[in-house]
């Protein structure tokens, strides 16, 4: 189904249950959110709020029970049944990079082109620039057991990039990491998507992260996930860290902290 709107995804009155009956969780409850292309958005809540549910159901990988998801004027889902036409511009990095270890960096960053039979010169080519893009120029013949876990995650980024999705999904994909390199990472992923102009949703448990990489952070209530919130972020782009130390940064992480406590 073709729906003719100015926004980039969508999110109608989304709702998710698991199981039936006494046994029935609400994991959802109606979700409401419009995004425009090339907005950097971060979903922040409790532990088990259901944002990661939430993320998976804008990817296709989760049918929701109610509501609908539009991305790019088609529903995801149609007819109960997942849409190719909706879902092919998405892509979706998770916590954990999910390489496979006898692949080497180049072949698991170039393996969605793979699937879908594109050319080995091609996906070659294409695999080595986006190692490079990361941060990872010199190790694409290296496997993955010979890397950090920040590096793990650029072959990651990369592998999620190459597609040229319209649509980036992120589900805590740095929480594992130390600081220093959760902010270099950070810092890289900004300044891809913006050259992009992919919409991104992050999904993220750290205000600081949220607050600087968005430009809109939404606020979810615990389980069932709610949308309490939707906070705009007033600083210019491009961003440095050092705006991390600004006055009015502090000030919104305490804004968004009593957002997420109900402490207003």
């Amino acid at each position: 189904m073709t729906i003719e709107n100015a926004a980039d995804i969508r999110i109608l009155g989304v709702g998710k249950t698991f199981g039936q009956g006494e046994n029935a969780v609400r994991a959802i409850g109606d979700a409401t959110l419009d995004m425009q292309r090339g907005d950097f958005i971060s979903l922040l809540g409790p532990s088990g709020c259901g944002k990661t549910t939430l993320l998976r159901i804008i990817a296709g990988l989760e049918r929701p029970s109610e509501g609908e998801i539009i991305v790019r004027n088609r529903s995801v889902w149609e007819n109960g049944k997942r849409s190719a036409a909706a879902t092919r511009p998405i892509s979706m990095m998770f916590q954990e990079a999910r390489l496979f270890p006898w692949f080497t960096v180049a072949e698991n960053v170039a393996l969605p082109l793979r699937l879908r039979g594109v050319s080995k010169a091609e996906r070659e080519e294409r695999a080595h620039v986006l190692c490079e893009t990361v941060g990872l120029k010199g190790f694409e013949n290296v496997r993955p057991s010979a890397l950090s876990g920040g590096m793990r995650q650029r072959a990651s980024l990369a592998r999620a990039l190459i597609t040229e999705p319209q649509v980036l999904l992120l589900d805590e994909p740095f929480g594992a990491l130390d600081a220093m390199t959760r902010d270099t990472l950070n810092m890289e992923l900004m300044s891809v998507c913006a050259k992009a102009n992919v919409t991104t949703i992050l999904v993220t448990h750290s205000i600081t992260e949220a607050a600087f990489l968005s430009d809109r952070v939404v606020v979810l209530a615990a389980r069932p996930a709610r949308i309490t919130e939707v906070v705009e972020m007033p600083f210019e782009r491009p961003r440095t860290l050092d705006l991390q130390r600004n006055a009015e940064f502090q000030d919104m992480l305490l804004r968004l902290r009593a957002s997420l406590t109900g402490d207003h």
